[in-house]
């Protein structure tokens, strides 16, 4: 079986060595020395200044929203994974949707101004496929109407834009480290900020609110363990190697399916770096998309519809407004496989079924 995606595992012993170190202390939790030496290396690497360390992507969205105590309407993306919008309803709060940008997939900086209104408090953006957010507009927009600007960056991680991480923008950035993208440590995620009080505020959001018997705010269990911090840490050694090799899988996708019917990723780096999280294709049609799922499937090949359904749809969303581009791309994607062991004849044999379907 070939899946959309597989994780990265560093060598077993590396990994149990690392985890040593809080085994013989029996300091698992509760903020142990491997997370702490994860947050500060990962604060080196990202170039910024406070870094959370997090259960997961999803929580971090909700701390977002609750460290700038926004409650009525959020400006964000119909074009991500669903947990944007969860959190998003889950503080209470409205998501209004913008159309995305055709060529980037990102929300589309033109027509956000339309969609604020006087209970407009923040914009909530997503860098799709670690594609950047066209963040000059954004924040130029932001600045205007007094509005906070955070980033789900939940694929983001290794991309740098202009020179810097594409995590070290916004009021807050956000990042998933699930098993599934390019760093991970099999469950958590990051929260990110250069502004001191909040980095205080999201400290105490992530841990009940309080240190020792002293208590300041509400608070939730966002805590991570030594476990997960240990493979983390193993996990950064080979971050750059990992980059590496999926830009290489992904050119060569590229080369395989150039007689194709189908749209690749373009991307532009001359101020990019791209990390190549996922290789989305986007056929002309629907149909034809769930032809070449049906024919993938067949072979034991597993892709995703990623990202689909368009979230302006979903069920317990109520009066959405009309985001026809993000519609009609969200019904034509397909993210092909692409993990860093996959090999070029399983690339070859991907290819050449998705061509003859």
């Amino acid at each position: 079986m070939i899946n959309v995606t597989k994780t990265f595992l560093p060598p077993f012993d590396e990994y149990t060595q690392m985890l040593k170190r809080a085994w013989d202390k029996a300091w698992i939790t509760n903020n142990g020395e491997l997370v702490q030496e994860l947050e500060a290396k990962l604060k080196e690497y990202l170039g910024v200044k406070h870094l959370l360390f997090t259960t997961n992507g999803t929580i971090v969205l909700q701390m977002a929203l609750k460290a700038y105590n926004i409650t009525k309407e959020v400006i964000t993306t119909p074009f991500s994974y669903v947990a944007t919008t969860n959190a998003i309803l889950w503080e209470g709060c409205t998501p209004v949707f913008v159309d995305i940008d055709k060529n980037n997939f990102c929300i589309d900086p033109a027509k956000i101004e339309a969609a604020i209104t006087e209970n407009t408090e923040a914009i909530l953006a997503t860098h799709v496929y670690g594609l950047p957010c066209d963040v000059e507009a954004i924040q130029g927009i932001a600045q205007k109407h007094k509005l906070k600007v955070i980033y789900d960056a939940a694929h983001a991680f290794g991309t740098i834009y202009n020179g810097k991480s594409l995590l070290s923008y916004g009021d807050i950035s956000t990042c998933s480290f699930h098993a599934t993208k390019v760093f991970h440590t099999v469950e958590g995620g990051c929260i990110i900020t250069n502004d001191d009080e909040v980095a205080r505020q999201l400290m105490l959001f992530r841990q009940f609110g309080h240190i020792g018997d002293d208590y300041y705010t509400i608070g939730v269990n966002g805590k991570n363990s030594e476990f997960h911090a240990a493979m983390g840490l193993v996990n950064l050694g080979y971050v750059e190697e990992i980059l590496k090799r999926r830009k290489e899988l992904s050119l060569f996708y590229n080369g395989q399916l150039q007689e194709a019917n189908c749209t690749r990723l373009v991307v532009d780096e001359t101020n990019t770096q791209f990390n190549y999280s996922y290789y989305p294709v986007f056929f002309e049609t629907e149909e034809q998309c769930n032809r070449v799922i049906h024919a993938l499937k067949k072979e034991d090949i597993t892709p995703r519809r990623y990202f689909y359904p368009g979230l302006s749809g979903l069920p317990f969303v109520k009066h959405a407004n009309a985001t026809p581009v993000s519609d009609d791309l969200a019904a034509r994607v397909l993210c092909l496989p692409l993990y860093f062991d996959l090999s070029k004849e399983d690339i070859i044999r991907i290819c050449k079924i998705v061509m003859n379907a």
